[in-house]
């Protein structure tokens, strides 16, 4: 799986894969979803503030992320989502093992009434590799879905970076695909499972070595609207990040 004329050890591999990421950043994303799909999907476009982090160290590596969605009443923040993964290296064994925790708190539109984005708990082993141009990791985990019903799960994701043209060009981004119980959006007497899928690939151009504008392109099948029949959708958003 590697395009490369010499070893390298899983340590410099694993410090590459994330080379071409600054280890912090914050986005900010104008979401259309409104106005490609509707009130199905949203009542209003809105933005969207991510902050992300990554570092790496002698024990492995630790990433995270949290979206900021400005879509409640007068454009305030109405949903909060973190992600938070942590993968540690053995020595020379190739496989990372890696846990992670997905959650989230939100605010009902036309109310201030709450609600919790059910937690997800993940445990499994990741592997970083390069492939041409790009670094890459994929992982493949046990995945408990917290819902009132607990939902044993699997998923496998996929994330890969890359700089191009002189570092004036980023490549990035995530695909995930993973199982839950289908009781948790068809009701309780709905059995077995069904496939979810969510990427979420990026373009940047890199004015300086801090500011970028560009894309990033939501494409899921299960996930945008679980509570509707299954549908496919694509949503671009335009953006500008700052490394720090």
């Amino acid at each position: 799986m590697y395009f490369m004329t010499r070893k390298i050890s899983v340590a410099l591999l694993l410090f590459c894969v994330f080379g071409a990421v600054h280890a912090q950043n914050l986005q900010l994303h104008f979401d259309p979803r409104h106005s490609l799909y509707g009130d199905d999907v949203s009542p209003s476009n809105y933005l969207t503030a991510t902050f992300e982090m990554f570092k790496a160290d002698r024990w492995g590596s630790t990433f995270m992320f949290a979206d900021f969605d400005f879509n409640h009443d007068k454009k305030n923040p109405g949903l909060v989502y973190a992600e938070i993964a942590r993968e540690f290296k053995l020595g020379d064994f190739p496989l990372f093992p890696h846990i992670e925790y997905n959650g989230g708190l939100g605010l009902r539109r036309g109310s201030d009434a709450g609600f919790s984005i059910p937690a997800s708990y993940m445990a499994g082993f990741g592997y970083p590799f390069q492939l041409g141009e790009f670094y890459m990791n994929t992982y493949v985990v046990y995945k408990l879905n917290a819902f009132q019903e607990v939902s044993n799960d699997v998923q496998w994701t996929v994330t890969w970076n890359a700089s191009l043209a002189g570092g004036k060009l980023s490549l990035g981004g995530f695909a995930d695909l993973w199982t839950e119980d289908k009781s948790f959006t068809e009701g309780s007497d709905a059995g077995g499972k069904k496939m979810v899928f969510l990427s979420e690939p990026q373009i940047w151009y890199n004015v300086t070595s801090n500011f970028s504008f560009g894309s990033e392109i939501e494409l899921s099948y299960n996930f945008v609207n679980k509570f509707t029949e299954s549908k496919f959708y694509a949503i671009p958003t335009l953006a500008t990040k700052w490394n720090f």
